[in-house]
């Protein structure tokens, strides 16, 4: 059985075309579509009640966020298969089926992400990083990986080498569109920490299942169209902040016990420095020119 868990908040037109989407091309096989509308002043939660009666929906009466809301939904699902999906994207026929048939051919695999379709140029999202380590952090401070975006030895974070048309074994995908098999989250601490509510903690749930022997993989044969940031956009000099935030938290849990301190801390520093940069520039953007 495939679980579909969808977190929203003030993305009621998206997540109409969304779930109208997995209506049209889930196809015959048993699911269910749980979505979690995270107290949205724009009438999701009474838009989902009245056009998918079909959907179990929860309306929560505050702002969860995406770590807590994907708990809840996981703790009502039933499926073997539970498909991570955002509220700003669309499937495209066939996706769903693409992804189950991997991970029912790769028994190792914990989780495979499909490829997402950017809505203007409808080509694909670079959707897949490595993990941040501190040699990746200050090769993209130092502009190396802005200067050599493709280079295997500089823009290795962000995969600029990588065409994402091919499919392949991956440490981070977003969790955008996200298939993970119910024993390996299971196995590896259980879905997500809340300690990351917005953001990384789809990449503590990746570093967590191939630390427990878990693969994680990238299939372009499964296309989601993707907006993207349709509910960070929303607040995005607070988004900055809680980014840089979750990275130090991430650092602090994955990396302190593993480095060198003189190695933890710099990094530690260029975590700070780097979000409060990108808040000033946030800040600024608006008034120019």
């Amino acid at each position: 059985m495939l679980s579909v868990l969808v977190v929203s908040w003030n993305t009621r037109d998206l997540l109409r075309a969304c779930l109208t989407s997995l209506q049209a091309h889930l196809g015959g096989g048993e699911h269910e579509i749980i979505v979690v509308d995270c107290a949205s002043g724009d009438g999701s939660a009474g838009m989902v009640e009245r056009e998918f009666p079909d959907v179990q929906l929860v309306a929560s009466r505050e702002n969860l966020g995406f770590a807590r809301g994907n708990n809840l939904a996981f703790e009502r699902s039933r499926g073997e298969w539970v498909w991570l999906l955002n509220p700003d994207t669309e499937v495209f026929a066939g996706a769903g089926q693409t992804l189950i048939a991997f991970l029912e051919e790769h028994p190792r695999a914990g989780g495979v992400a499909s490829a997402l379709v950017d809505v203007r140029a409808r080509s694909f999202q670079r959707s897949c990083r490595t993990f941040p380590t501190p040699a990746a952090l200050w090769v993209e401070a130092l502009g190396l990986a802005r200067f050599f975006p493709r280079s295997k030895r500089f823009g290795f974070y962000k995969m600029g080498h990588f065409p994402h048309r091919t499919r392949r074994q991956v440490q981070q995908p977003m969790a955008s569109s996200l298939l993970l098999r119910r024993q390996a989250i299971q196995s590896s601490g259980g879905l997500f920490d809340e300690r990351f509510p917005i953001f990384f903690n789809d990449v503590d749930l990746c570093w967590r299942l191939i630390c427990n022997g878990w693969q994680v993989w990238y299939e372009p044969n499964a296309k989601v169209l993707h907006w993207g940031g349709a509910s960070t956009k929303q607040r995005r000099g607070e988004m900055i902040r809680e980014s840089h935030r979750s990275l130090g938290e991430f650092y602090e849990l994955h990396f302190r016990s593993r480095l060198n301190p003189l190695v933890f801390w710099a990094t530690m520093v260029l975590i700070r420095v780097s979000g409060w940069a990108r808040v000033m520039r946030a800040k600024k953007r608006p008034t120019s020119k």
